[in-house]
């Protein structure tokens, strides 16, 4: 199993980023977001009646042959990892 993080940050704000809350899994810089836009990940969105473009806090569970299983597109940061690992021994 693999763990990795995508945002449309630089690598330098990614790498600042991660060490600041000590991850320890890859974080990967998408800042022309090709790959965020291929899965769905980039758009619209609204903030104070304002719209403007930006990244969609979703997660994505992957299996070995590279087909997504499931999508977490409502993802609470409290919940989350346990979300996935119920997922994972379901």
């Amino acid at each position: 199993m693999a763990i990795i993080g995508m945002s449309a940050d630089s690598v330098k704000r990614q790498k600042n980023f991660g060490d600041k809350q000590e991850f320890q899994y890859p974080l990967l810089s998408d800042e022309d977001h090709k790959t965020i836009e291929a899965y769905g990940a980039w758009g619209l969105k609204k903030l104070y009646g304002r719209e403007y473009e930006g990244i969609f806090r979703y997660s994505y569970l992957i299996d070995e042959n590279g087909n997504i299983e499931k999508v977490y597109s409502k993802v609470k940061t409290k919940t989350h990892a346990l979300d996935v690992l119920s997922d994972l021994n379901e």
